[in-house]
């Protein structure tokens, strides 16, 4: 498989695409001022004991308070607890994670008004960012995750991924990190930790175990709610969760994101920097890579994957719900039950890539084309397993029910990415009438004049749509040349297929959008 992360870094936000095969199969997208990422470590305070839920909720400086349940304290909270409570009484020595003494765990079945209260400072962390409506979810067992280790600090055991099989490797991974890791901290062994020589490993623990201590130097000198530790940029993050040897390029359009990256890969991959490549070209980088078009053509209410089948996907509050259609796909030769197979398998993988693409999370329901073999609905079940096998969210997926349904349940970490791809016409406003679209290369004019002759901006860029783009650079004398001729050579007039048809965009030459449209009404 040849895997490629593009990262588009704009202004206001990043946008993060997985491609695999040229295929776009994962899209983050976060802004440049987020800061409630998963990871992030708080210092936070009580608000409200809700003894009902057996949870609290905890004010992190979000608009909403964060949820805390009872379960989530974490099974050495008490531990966690009066180390925080120490360090931040003598603020002039550091207190030792490896020689601070463990108190007993916590009661597994116990009311969360006997350990916290109103008003009480507390470390916790973010497990899952604010969901429609919701605050952020917390706890309390606060990790540090590496590309190979978590470092779980008072957990005092080792823990291997389930999705390491072999039983061998199980066991050597478990003697060399008991071997290595300090007194006092739980560390998890991640997938990729796989066959890893005990120098990667030490080197990372080491590293990990280093950023702790740095979070107890926050945590001596806060003062109320405060960001105390924070998670790695969400681009290092998705290269950390996904980097292995199919990757074959890595491009980003900023450099201070493509050094971020770049020392990072040179970090844990020396042999592989040199994937990592900076994009200089004009056009948007998302464009040049085809992914706005499969944006526009994934993401909508309908889908269509094969043959003219398509997928309808509806969003709701409690659950996502997907309808497979055959669409106007020819059922002749085969049979009615042989083309319901072969739609259902095809809308498998085309799902399986959806929920990812979005990450959709919480309660799944798909209505596949109803099957009367028991043997095809088993293989389309045990399809969808395979399918599945490349997400990285945890997931659990049932059989089809008599009704045809197929119900699974996805880890919601973040909300899931919803993207408006309705385009409003630019001139009207969707009142239903515009100029004569002829004039709009006049229009454009008029605006590049102003700028350039009232407001005295000679370098600026400007977008447009491809269609638009042809139009007036067409012919030896094209309307572009004559423009350059007339108004300098300092602007840059760029196609872009984000924009609508008679849609346009200026930015200055920081990248920052010029709002011309308004200024022009004002004349």
């Amino acid at each position: 498989m040849n895997s490629e992360l593009v990262v588009d870094v704009k202004p206001t936000e990043i946008s993060i695409a997985l491609l695999e095969n040229k295929r776009l199969v994962e899209l983050h997208q976060e802004g440049r001022e987020e800061l409630f990422a998963v990871g992030n470590i708080y210092m936070g305070r009580v608000k409200k004991i809700m003894p009902g839920l057996n949870a609290a909720f905890v004010d992190v400086g979000y608009e909403k308070d964060a949820f805390l349940h009872y379960l989530d304290l974490g099974s050495n909270f008490n531990t966690l607890r009066s180390f925080t409570v120490q360090a931040q009484s003598d603020r002039k020595r550091i207190p030792a994670t490896q020689k601070f003494k463990s108190l007993p765990e916590i009661d597994k079945n116990g009311s969360i008004s006997d350990v916290l209260q109103t008003g009480q400072e507390i470390l916790v962390q973010v497990a899952k960012e604010p969901i429609s409506t919701k605050g952020p979810r917390l706890t309390a067992e606060v990790s540090i995750a590496g590309r190979f280790l978590v470092l779980i600090p008072f957990a005092d055991k080792v823990s291997i991924s389930q999705k390491i099989k072999s039983e061998e490797e199980r066991i050597r991974l478990k003697q060399l990190i008991q071997s290595i890791k300090p007194k006092g901290f739980g560390v998890i062994a991640r997938t990729v930790a796989e066959d890893k020589k005990v120098a990667e490993l030490d080197n990372e623990l080491k590293i990990l175990v280093k950023r702790w201590e740095e979070a107890i130097v926050k945590t001596q000198q806060a003062k109320g709610t405060t960001l105390i530790l924070e998670e790695i940029g969400r681009t290092v993050g998705i290269i950390r969760d996904l980097f292995n040897p199919s990757f074959k390029h890595i491009y980003v359009n900023d450099k201070n994101i493509f050094t971020e990256v770049h020392d990072y890969v040179k970090l844990i991959a020396p042999e592989q920097k040199d994937i990592v490549k900076l994009y200089k070209e004009e056009a948007p980088i998302f464009d040049s890579f085809g992914i706005t078009k499969q944006i526009k053509s994934s993401l909508g209410k309908t889908v269509s994957f094969k043959n003219g089948a398509y997928l309808i996907i509806e969003h709701t509050e409690a659950l996502h719900v997907v309808d497979v259609n055959s669409g106007n796909r020819s059922k002749a030769g085969n049979g009615q039950e042989q083309n319901a197979y072969e739609v259902n398998l095809a809308a498998a993988e085309e799902i399986a890539r959806q929920l990812r693409l979005r990450d959709m999370g919480g309660i799944i329901v798909i209505d596949f084309i109803d099957m009367h073999e028991g043997e095809n609905r088993q293989n389309l079940y045990e399809k969808m397993r395979e399918f599945m096998a490349d997400d990285r969210a945890k997931h659990n997926i049932l059989p089809l029910s008599k009704f045809g349904l197929m119900q699974m349940t996805r880890q919601r970490v973040r909300p899931a990415v919803d993207i408006d791809l309705e385009e409003n016409c630019p001139t009207c406003n969707g009142k239903g009438t515009i100029k004569p679209s002829i004039l709009f290369t006049d229009q454009l004019e008029r605006k590049i004049e102003y700028l350039v002759k009232r407001l005295n901006v000679k370098n600026f860029v400007l977008y447009i749509h491809p269609y638009v783009y042809a139009y007036i650079n067409q012919g030896f004398c094209s309307i572009r040349r004559k423009w350059k001729k007339q108004y300098g050579r300092g602007f840059k007039i760029i196609p872009s297929q984000q924009l609508g048809f008679l849609q346009y965009k200026f930015y200055d030459k920081n990248s920052v959008e010029i709002d011309l449209q308004e200024k022009i009404e004002k004349i």
